[in-house]
């Protein structure tokens, strides 16, 4: 780097294509996958990555692995391992807010550094709102904390995040275009970030055991169980009332209407079930016809229902004779349920969804950045972090939600599914983790070995272990993996590097150009994701440590420490998972996030120093 590295034209090439994905991710015009995928294609036309290479990303350890850990943490939960966590933390806390708060965090700290964080925080949604619905404490008091624990605890060990996980792929690709006489890269073990991981999850408790009372302020009491249903949605989102069945007389203009043309009239109620001929059923499609003899089972005030069935002829009965068994709340009730941001709902509305005639769910309202949405909502696209309100049977809502397009935040009675298969499935996961402590074989190929014993003992089926598998990210990531090498190949990595100490200068302490390239890291994190930030910047720290004199896994490290350090944007999917649940909004995860963001980079900086 000493002779000064020129601007070719493939570099302008790489550096117009991070450019694009930094504009794609930030206005969306583009999904992110679909950037991705554009990106790949334009390295592969281009030659600016070898046609024999260009895929290779998707046969990664680092895929290979994340895939692995979605089917291990679909196991557990399959088994209702999380239920029974809930009760034992009730237990062990006895009713006492600030330990209550302190074990569900540590615990999802701890499960965060061996498996993916949307996958915790997925797991951990129903635990947390059980835990608020039975002890008191509001969601708004309780997931902040449990969100920073595992985004702090994904630095336990090298599969505990996504930016881990590709670090040593990356480390390795670094080899080919290395400097002669520099020493081989090699991958780090998988605990080799345990210290680290382990003094940022213990600050990110201390942190919301002293300044959370301040932080999270009182919170609004959000937990929901079947027990209080009514009186939430009410407060929250006005869906009020009881329910009443409504006779379809030969005289009422409902006659030969769709049941999505009688939910468009002006006051018209929530309609819920529709007995046709003898079929009773919950969340009728909407292309379903009323005839004369029909019932509808609607929702909402007395007064209101009253008035209803008289402008439109209809015999009202306040007893539930036909819909009895349907609306018993052991069976069917209203639920919330988060968009997380690897849901295939996003950008489609209810109508193309077809939310009733595939799953038999009502989609009642939608709560977006704490407004709430009630009116013509069958049109409206889904976005990342909506919350959606459910109207459903239990068994269909728990079916429906293993696609993971939703996470269902009420804790209903669903009941586990194989429960005689606990044991199983705590054996299975351990024996990996141990498995790929001992090095005896590579970590991907443990983890695998761990998804594919929870198939051979009956945990999942396969097709279950395919619905566990978040294809979104496991596409976004080998995709984007190709750029990382394209960085490094084509000398625009060492380009930017050289520029970057020329504006620092070059007598700078190491930890200067760490804490520059940290903080860059955490800057490109909050706008094209963790995965870009680290896919981008790790062959840019390489160099910059060579150029340096530092230490090239010191500076990738930070790299891959920092890309997780977003605790101000809901572009962490682990924070816009919480955001709706909680009713966070901007500026409270800014006034909570800021000071943490800080530290967690403090203390990257100061272990990696003292480990390196």
């Amino acid at each position: 780097m000493e002779t000064g590295l020129v601007l070719t034209r493939d570099m302008m090439l790489v550096l117009g294509l991070v450019g694009f994905t930094i504009a794609m991710f930030m206005f969306e015009r583009i999904r992110a996958d679909a950037t991705a995928l554009v990106v790949l294609v334009v390295l592969g036309l281009t030659g600016l990555v070898p046609a024999n290479q260009l895929f290779d990303g998707f046969s990664g350890n680092a895929v290979i692995a994340v895939i692995a850990t979605m089917i291990l943490g679909a196991g557990l939960d399959r088994t209702g391992a999380l239920n029974r966590l809930a009760v034992w933390l009730l237990r062990v806390s006895k009713g006492m807010e600030e330990r209550l708060i302190l074990l569900t965090s540590a615990m999802a700290g701890l499960m965060s550094g061996f498996m993916q964080n949307p996958s915790v925080m997925a797991l951990f949604l129903p635990v947390a709102s059980r835990v608020s619905s039975r002890s008191g404490i509001g969601l708004s008091r309780l997931l902040m904390p449990v969100a920073a624990a595992i985004v702090m605890g994904g630095g336990l060990t090298m599969i505990g995040n996504s930016p881990l996980m590709l670090l040593n792929d990356l480390l390795v690709a670094a080899n080919r275009n290395l400097p002669s006489g520099v020493a081989t890269l090699q991958p780090l073990p998988m605990f080799a970030p345990l210290p680290i991981g382990l003094v940022l999850l213990l600050a990110g408790l201390a942190y919301f055991r002293w300044r959370g009372p301040r932080a999270l302020g009182k919170g609004e009491e959000k937990g929901v169980a079947p027990s209080r249903t009514q009186s939430y949605f009410a407060r929250a989102y006005g869906i009020d009332g009881d329910v009443y069945e409504l006779s379809v007389t030969a005289e009422s203009p409902l006659v030969g209407m769709s049941v999505g043309e009688a939910e468009a009239q002006r006051d018209a109620p929530l309609l819920l079930a529709l007995l046709s001929g003898n079929e009773a059923r919950l969340a009728p499609p909407a292309d379903q016809m009323i005839w004369v003899g029909s019932v509808l089972g609607v929702m909402g005030p007395r007064e209101a229902i009253q008035d209803y069935a008289q402008k439109n002829l209809l015999r009202m009965s306040a007893r539930l004779r036909h819909f009895s068994d349907l609306f018993n709340p052991s069976r069917s009730g209203i639920s919330e349920a988060v968009i997380p941001p690897t849901s295939a709902f996003i950008g489609k509305a209810q109508a193309q969804l077809q939310l009733r005639k595939r799953f038999g769910i009502s989609l009642l309202a939608v709560n977006r950045d704490n407004q709430v949405w009630r009116e013509d909502i069958r049109r409206m696209p889904l976005k990342a972090g909506d919350m959606l309100v459910f109207h459903s049977i239990w068994t269909d809502l728990a079916q429906a939600s293993e696609s993971r397009d939703f996470v269902v935040v009420t804790d209903y009675p669903k009941g586990a599914h194989r429960p005689q298969k606990l044991w199983w499935a705590l054996t299975v996961f351990v024996a990996a983790m141990a498995l790929a402590l001992t090095t005896l074989v590579p970590v991907p190929i443990a983890l695998m070995a761990g998804a594919a014993a929870m198939m051979v003992t009956g945990v999942l089926n396969m097709d279950e272990a395919y619905a566990a598998v978040s294809w979104k990210t496991v596409f976004l990531m080998a995709c984007l993996i190709p750029l990382g090498w394209a960085m490094d190949s084509t000398g625009a990595a060492g380009w930017l590097a050289q520029h970057i100490l020329a504006r620092i200068g070059p007598d700078v302490p190491i930890w200067v150009l760490e804490a520059a390239i940290g903080l860059l890291a955490t800057a490109f994190a909050l706008v094209i994701g963790n995965v870009g930030a680290t896919v981008v910047m790790v062959p840019m720290a390489i160099n910059v440590a060579l150029a340096a004199g530092g230490s090239p896994t010191a500076f990738a490290l930070v790299v891959a420490l920092s890309a997780s350090n977003n605790f101000l944007s809901v572009s962490n999917p682990v924070l816009a998972m919480v955001t709706g649940p909680a009713g966070y909004r901007p500026r409270d995860l800014w006034r909570m996030g800021a000071p943490l963001t800080l530290v967690y980079l403090a203390i990257v900086l100061l272990m990696v120093n003292l480990m390196f």
